[in-house]
C-alpha cells in the first residue's frame, strides 16, 4: 500500500531538509531534519521527551521508526561513537545511519520527522579534539543532523575549552548536545556550579545548546542496582539553567522503572532521552521487564524466549562466540559487530518479528512513558513557520564575553569544589 503524504509534510520536505540531506538523497520522501526540529516539538507540547534510539543494528531502527510512525512521534536515531565511531562495535555507524534511515523511512512509508544524531562524540585530550576537527564535517556531509559533544571526561574548564574549539566544525543550523560529569551512575554527579560554569562559558561565545547531559545517578549498559536518575537534582540543575532555555538530555534510561521517567519528563526540561542497551536486548529476543532490563536465569545466563527474537540457532552460536571470549554479560554488546551479517541472513519472518519486538516496546515508552505521541506535526509545524530547516536558538547571549577569555575560563574553573568520581571506561 502506497504512503499517503498531506500537504504539509511535502511542504516539510522542500524547506525542513537541510542541504546535505538534499544532496545525499535528492528523490527521497524521509523527511530528515535537525535535532532542533525534534526539540521544538517536545517543547511545543510540553512534559514530553523524544525518543533517541541508539541504533545498533537495521532492526532496531526499523523498530523505532515504525513505533514512531504509529505514534505520529517526531524522533532521534543516534549512535555514539564508542558504538558507531571509526574504532566501533556496531555495524550501523556515523557514516552510513543516514542512508539506512532514509532508505527505511522510503520502504516503510515513514512521515514522522526524524533527527540523525552523534551521541556521545567523545574528546578525551588534544589529539582527539584534532581529530575531531577533520571527522566531524565527514559525519554531517554523510548525513548526521544534530551531535553531542561530550567532553565530560575532562576538568571542567579544559571540557568548556574543548568545546569553543569544535564548535566552528558544527553547522550552525545543526541539533547541538553539551555535557558535564561522566555517566557513571551515583558517583561523580553533576552540580549546578559545574553545569552553569559550562552553559554560561558558552553563551558568551554565542553558542547556545540545545540540550546539555548530567551524571545524574544513571548508568550505561545494564542497570545493576534500583538507584537509577536522580529527579530532584535533575530538576534542580535545569532549574539553574532556565534562562539560557538548555533542554536536558537523559542518558542510560535502559532498567529505569517507568514511573521515574515518567517523572523525568513531569517535572525536568529534559526533551530527549537515550535507549539503548534494552533495545539491542529486545530485538534479540531475550527476556526483559517492563523497564527493558534484560533478566538472568538461576545460572546468571541471559534467557531467551523461544520463538521470539533471532532463531535458537543462531542464539546458540552467539552465546558460544562471546563464551570462546570470555564475555561477560556487559560485553555482549560487542556481538553486534560480528553478527549483523549473520542477522540479517535469517528469513524474513525471523527479521520481521526481531523489528516488531523492538516497534512494541518503543511505542510503549513514545506513549505512555515519554508523552511524546502526536509530536510529528508540531515539528512540521516549526519548520513551516521558519521556512526553513534553520530554526536558529531558542538563548540569547547573556554573559559577557570579555569574562570568559580562556585565561579567565582557567581562573573561573579553581573555584569549582566538583568530585568527578572514580577513574575508568564508562563509555557505551
Amino acid at each position: 500500500m502506497a504512503a499517503t503524504y498531506s500537504a504539509d509534510f511535502e511542504k516539510a520536505l522542500v524547506v525542513g531538509r537541510p542541504t546535505t540531506i538534499k544532496t545525499l538523497f535528492p528523490h527521497s520522501k524521509a523527511l530528515i531534519v535537525s535535532g532542533k526540529a525534534i526539540d521544538r516539538a517536545m517543547l511545543a507540547k510540553g512534559k514530553a521527551i523524544a525518543l533517541a534510539a541508539n541504533g545498533r543494528s537495521y532492526f532496531v531502527i526499523r523498530g523505532v521508526l515504525q513505533a514512531a510512525q504509529k505514534a505520529n512521534a517526531a524522533v532521534i536515531i543516534e549512535i555514539a561513537k564508542s558504538e558507531g565511531g571509526q574504532k566501533s562495535y556496531c555495524a550501523v555507524n556515523y557514516w552510513n545511519m543516514a542512508r539506512i534511515v532514509d532508505a527505511l523511512c522510503n520502504e516503510l512509508g515513514i512521515t514522522v520527522p526524524v533527527a540523525i544524531h552523534a551521541d556521545h562524540y567523545g574528546i578525551k585530550s588534544d589529539k582527539d579534539l584534532a581529530a575531531a576537527k577533520l571527522e566531524i564535517p565527514t559525519m554531517f556531509e554523510a548525513g548526521v543532523t544534530s551531535i553531542a559533544i561530550d567532553a565530560s571526561h575532562l576538568p571542567d574548564d579544559q571540557n568548556l575549552l574543548a568545546n569553543l574549539a569544535i564548535n566552528p566544525f558544527i553547522p550552525k543550523w545543526a541539533g547541538l548536545e553539551t555535557e558535564v560529569g561522566e555517566i557513571k551512575g551515583s558517583q561523580g554527579l553533576s552540580t549546578v556550579p559545574e553545569a552553569l560554569f559550562l552553559i554560561q562559558g558558552l553563551n558568551a561565545h554565542g553558542i547556545f545548546p540545545d540540550w546539555i547531559a548530567l551524571n545524574n545517578g544513571t548508568t550505561h549498559g545494564l542497570e545493576a542496582s534500583d538507584a537509577g536518575i536522580q529527579v530532584g537534582l535533575t530538576a534542580d540543575i535545569h532549574n539553574a539553567l532556565t534562562k539560557y532555555k538548555v533542554n536536558g538530555a537523559q542518558h542510560g534510561t535502559s532498567g529505569n522503572s517507568s514511573e521515574r521517567l515518567r517523572e523525568i519528563a513531569t517535572k525536568t526540561a529534559t526533551t530527549k532521552a537515550n535507549v539503548a542497551t534494552a533495545l539491542q536486548m529486545i530485538s534479540w529476543g531475550l527476556e526483559v521487564n517492563d523497564y527493558g532490563n534484560a533478566q538472568l536465569d538461576a545460572n546468571g545466563n541471559f534467557i531467551k524466549k523461544q520463538g521470539e527474537g533471532m532463531t535458537e540457532e543462531l542464539w546458540a552460536e552467539i552465546v558460544a562466540y562471546a563464551d570462546s571470549k570470555g564475555w561477560k554479560k556487559g560485553d555482549y554488546k560487542s556481538l553486534n559487530l560480528p553478527f549483523e551479517n549473520k542477522l540479517l541472513a535469517q528469513p524474513k519472518e525471523i527479521r520481521e518479528r526481531m523489528a516488531k519486538r523492538v516497534e512494541e516496546f518503543a511505542y510503549k515508552l513514545i506513549t505512555t512513558v515519554f508523552n511524546s505521541r502526536d509530536t510529528a506535526p508540531l515539528a512540521i509545524e516549526a519548520l513551516l513557520k521558519a521556512g526553513s530547516y534553520d530554526l536558529g536558538p531558542k538563548g540569547s547571549r547573556i554573559d559577557e564575553p570579555a569574562q570568559w577569555t580562556d585565561a579567565k575560563i582557567v581562573e573561573k574553573a579553581k573555584a569549582i569544589n566538583s568530585d568527578k568520581g572514580p577513574a575508568g571506561n564508562f563509555e557505551d
